[in-house]
């Protein structure tokens, strides 16, 4: 079974990738971020039309998640129970459902801009909630992950310089301590198995040649439970899709599992 989550930066500019993608690599369940549409705008019926059910929590422009699958797709839940409002909003920024044997959640982090903003402590206050809500899921038996994009790099080795990023959001110990809560909730990062590619990078700017350079970051993340992580049997970050026009950028990750 193959699973994979991938920050489109708006569906509707990504559509003609997206559906070339999901026919060529043969994925069962898609994680969504960054749709930048409603829920009337979303693509569900070209969607259809390849064999995948979509389920979406999205409200206009910015933000926007969605889980598409070809494997069932139920019990779906839209936002993250008990998370914080943004300026008397809770943006859709989680949604989760049973999809065939697996339990699943996509997420969209709130970024943070810059430290000590108020969005930063939404930020922190937003990873307080996602650790809470997935707790009884990740102590489960049922195959059990959280995909999407984080906003964080995990590790210094994540990001192409740490010293470009030193005092910035992305890399704080607040940040990666909240990533270290979700293990302690008994998730963990799929990806440290054998990778395709030296520096793993998920995430490059437009600007400044970052992606031919590879100046990129980790921040597209898998966390699993143990049944999860027992049943992958590859994990890898697709960069062929960051490349050429009319690219997100963002790379789609990856995920085979034996479920």
């Amino acid at each position: 079974m193959r699973v994979a989550t991938w920050n489109v930066n708006s569906i509707t500019a990504r559509l003609p990738r997206l559906l070339a993608w999901l026919e060529s690599t043969g994925t069962d369940v898609l994680c969504i971020q960054e749709t930048k549409t409603g829920e009337e705008g979303f693509p569900a019926a070209e969607l259809r039309e390849l064999g995948y059910e979509s389920a979406v929590n999205a409200t206009g422009r910015w933000n926007g998640v969605a889980l598409v699958s070809r494997v069932g797709l139920e019990d779906v839940v839209k936002g993250l129970p008990g998370g914080p409002d943004y300026e008397g909003v809770q943006e859709p920024r989680a949604i989760s459902a049973t999809c065939g044997p697996l339990r699943l959640w996509s997420v969209y982090v709130p970024n943070g801009r810059e430290v000590g903003h108020d969005h930063y402590g939404y930020k922190l206050s937003w990873f307080e909630a996602l650790r809470a809500a997935v707790a009884a899921d990740a102590a489960g038996q049922r195959p059990f992950a959280v995909l999407g994009d984080f906003n964080v790099a995990p590790t210094d080795a994540d990001v192409w310089d740490p010293a470009v990023f030193e005092g910035q959001t992305h890399v704080t110990p607040a940040e990666r301590a909240a990533l270290t809560a979700l293990c302690e909730a008994g998730l963990s990062d799929v990806m440290p198995r054998p990778l395709k590619y030296d520096h793993p990078f998920t995430y490059w700017d437009y600007r400044q040649l970052c992606f031919p350079k590879n100046r990129g970051m980790r921040i597209d993340l898998v966390y699993g439970n143990k049944p999860f992580t027992t049943a992958v049997k590859d994990s890898y970050v697709d960069r062929e899709e960051r490349k050429g026009k009319g690219a997100s950028d963002h790379a789609p990750v990856v995920v085979d599992l034996e479920v």
